[in-house]
């Protein structure tokens, strides 16, 4: 299969990049749907889609004669994975009365779009939706498609893998037809947010957090705030997270106001990855110039570089990977210094962490990092992780004092880092340190950063501790990302702001 390119300057010119946004809107009867019209023209969107199996007792004249913008009105049967039930017949006839309205656009399934005749003045979008993977070849389905007297071509499908959404880009990119074309799911995301930059007639939204009618769809206020979609184009430099799962991250908030900040064109995504290698080779030729890499492929992903920092490579940990202008791709680690600087500024002033007795609880891959960079800074290391033989491995690995986990109290520790995930949220009651232990004068990191204060720092605050969050951490890390990628300093003012919002916490 050719690698997918990333579109040229020429066809941006000839106009495949004025894609539409279009928000879905699904509400509890027709006075709601009416409001989410109007917060969706407010929020920026271009039109609306009004999904009427999903507006209950649904008042057509009402919902079409107060519009407030040009509207999509579908009504999709639960065949096509929509919510009606009821005879064909009557579905029809609605969309016939729709068309009748005034309504701009009518969404008729493929299979039904010979039952539905032209009315002068509405487009028939003829759609086909797959919840199960990619039909292929697409360009075949497309073209059948089209031939059902389509105004606009719609093709949904299910991304299983990240490169799914490869097929969706090629399609989008052969052809010249309106066409609507995206991937469902979290490995889909990209397909939508990179709509524009492929030609697409239109990508979807939700109008807010929580109301998405499709598995995939962004909330309008990220998809024109945070990632900028309409400043998207052939010349915008892509970044993202390589993770698994990837939905929770904090990353594209606070790299894309970091991009926003120092007005650079570049935006950062989501990337939902299976196999680290395999994405890599298929999608840094679309225009990738860099990733942060996390949990689980900080390590499998080494195989794929071209470079690896000599500290990441003796870590075995690559958390952000650099794209060279000929496609070289380098590894780093900017965890070890992003946790080691947040640590040391907690400290009482003039002191280092040389000669600190320092209880690592954690032998994960950021335990194992951490590891080697405290050691490397003169701290006696004490190490306790609840796998025995993984905690000893590493022990023996930098030299340091191993304790099983329910001996950790007896050490009286001057810092006390702890990097596993418990007390992340949800679970956000959990500790694994003994509160008996804590007292007063000790350093507690925990590097967990949702929520901002875990149970570990609530106890050790209490006890009169110095404690530090997961969230200077992350923001450090991130910085050392950004100076990678750009070569320019890091506005980190700016990304503990976006971090805390998007926690929805205050500083």
């Amino acid at each position: 299969m050719a690698v997918l390119r990333s579109l040229p300057d020429e066809e941006k010119a000839l106009g495949r990049m004025s894609t539409l946004v279009c928000v879905s809107v699904a509400a509890e009867g027709t006075k709601a749907a009416i409001a989410a019209m109007a917060a969706a023209v407010a929020g920026g969107a271009d039109l609306v889609e009004l999904r009427l199996d999903l507006i209950p007792g649904f008042d057509l004249a009402a919902l079409i004669g107060r519009r407030p913008c040009p509207v999509i009105v579908t009504y999709r049967p639960e065949r096509e994975g929509g919510r009606f039930v009821g005879d064909e017949s009557e579905r029809l006839a609605v969309l016939r009365r729709a068309m009748a309205l005034g309504a701009e656009y009518v969404d008729i399934e493929h299979d039904a779009s010979s039952s539905l005749e032209r009315v002068p003045g509405c487009r028939r979008i003829v759609s086909y939706h797959d919840f199960e993977g990619v039909p292929r070849p697409l360009e075949q389905l497309h073209r059948r498609l089209a031939a059902l007297d389509a105004d606009v071509v719609k093709i949904a499908v299910t991304a299983r893998r990240i490169e799914d959404n490869l097929e969706v880009f090629r399609l989008l990119q052969g052809t010249d037809r309106p066409t609507i074309a995206l991937a469902m799911g979290e490995a889909g995301v990209v397909s939508r947010l990179l709509a524009g930059r492929y030609g697409a007639f239109l990508t979807f939204a939700s109008v807010e957090a929580g109301a998405a009618v499709a598995p995939g769809q962004v909330p309008l206020t990220d998809l024109l705030g945070m990632y900028r979609f309409r400043g998207i184009t052939a010349r915008t430099a892509l970044y993202g997270v390589m993770a698994n799962p990837v939905g929770h991250s904090m990353s594209p908030a606070v790299h894309n106001a970091a991009f926003r900040a120092v007005g650079l064109d570049a935006v950062y995504l989501p990337l939902l990855v299976q196999e680290p290698v395999s994405f890599l080779e298929q999608f840094t030729p679309l225009g990738f110039r860099g990733y942060s890499v996390t949990i689980p492929h900080k390590q499998t992903v080494i195989a794929a570089l071209d470079e690896v920092q000599p500290l990441a490579a003796r870590l075995e940990s690559v958390n952000t990977i650099a794209v060279d202008d000929d496609g070289r791709k380098r590894g780093y680690n900017t965890d070890v210094e992003g946790a080691l600087v947040t640590i040391e500024a907690a400290l009482p002033p003039g002191e280092t962490l040389k000669g600190k007795c320092v209880l690592l609880v954690g032998a994960g891959g950021l335990g194992r990092a951490l590891a080697h960079g405290l050691t490397e800074r003169g701290a006696r290391l004490v190490l306790t992780n609840r796998t025995v033989e993984r905690g000893l491995a590493l022990a023996w690995e930098v030299g340091a004092e191993f304790v099983a986990m329910e001996e950790m109290g007896r050490v009286t520790p001057d810092v006390l880092v702890q990097t596993t995930s418990v007390g992340m949220h949800p679970r956000v009651e959990d500790s694994i340190v003994p509160a008996g232990m804590l007292r007063l004068g000790l350093v507690v990191y925990d590097a967990v950063y949702n929520p901002l204060e875990t149970r570990l720092l609530r106890e050790a605050r209490r006890a009169g501790c110095r404690t530090v969050s997961g969230l200077g951490h992350f923001v450090n890390q991130a910085a050392g990302q950004f100076e990678l990628w750009t070569d320019r300093p890091a506005p980190t003012d700016v990304m503990r702001e976006a971090l805390l919002a998007g926690l929805g916490a205050k500083d």
